[in-house]
């Protein structure tokens, strides 16, 4: 508990769960869920998009450090170009993510501050460990499917190449790891009716229903 909050405090105040999960697994499909039942869900590719929009602050970092050559012909930031870069390059990642982490992190606080529902969720794809005390998570929920099944659904749902797809997979963290970090585990191997009536289950179960 945060030492600056009070038992009732903590009691009272909006309940924070993360939804982690690699490409393919199913985290969108829970999230779009959980805001169609009402809950408040941040998305923290939305965020990142955002940051970078011409007149926010990650937009002019990220044309200082690239050069104009990762603006489009609309002066948009390329973010498939820029993607692309960092790839292929761990000097241009860490310097992206250096630009970018801390000002998509304010961003999830101040939503996450001002939710008002019975819980917040945020969906997280690259969680890590100590995104727990920096959002002031009660819990984290990994979304996971078997490699196969995920490469399928990037293949035949998302019209990726099966090397493109297989490639972003390895370039991501396990199901093993990802489930090492989270408290519970949703496995989505099946089809989606199956996978909300498993999320369901977990908001009755925490009187989040």
């Amino acid at each position: 508990m945060d030492p600056d909050v009070t038992e009732a405090d903590y009691r009272g105040r909006v309940k924070r769960i993360a939804l982690s999960g690699g490409i393919g697994a199913g985290k969108s499909a829970v999230s779009d869920y959980l805001a169609s039942r009402g809950y408040f869900v941040v998305d923290a590719d939305a965020v990142a998009r955002h940051v970078v929009e011409p007149g926010q602050s990650a937009y002019v970092a990220l044309r200082d450090a690239f050069g104009t050559a990762v603006l489009t012909a609309e002066r948009t930031i390329d973010r498939v170009f820029l993607a692309e870069i960092v790839f292929h390059d761990a000097t241009a990642l860490r310097r992206l993510n250096a630009i970018t982490h801390s000002q998509i992190g304010r961003e999830i606080v101040a939503a996450l501050d001002g939710a008002d529902a019975p819980a917040a969720f945020v969906a997280l794809p690259l969680f890590r460990p100590e995104h727990r005390e920096a959002f002031r998570l009660d819990e984290v929920w990994a979304v996971l499917a078997r490699p196969e099944v995920a490469l399928k659904r990037l293949v035949e749902h998302r019209g990726l190449r099966i090397d493109d797809a297989t490639n972003r997979m390895k370039a991501q963290a396990s199901n093993e790891e990802r489930a090492a970090t989270a408290d519970v585990v949703l496995w989505n191997d099946a089809t989606l009716a199956e996978l909300f009536t498993h999320v369901e289950q977990l908001l009755d179960q925490r009187d989040l229903a």
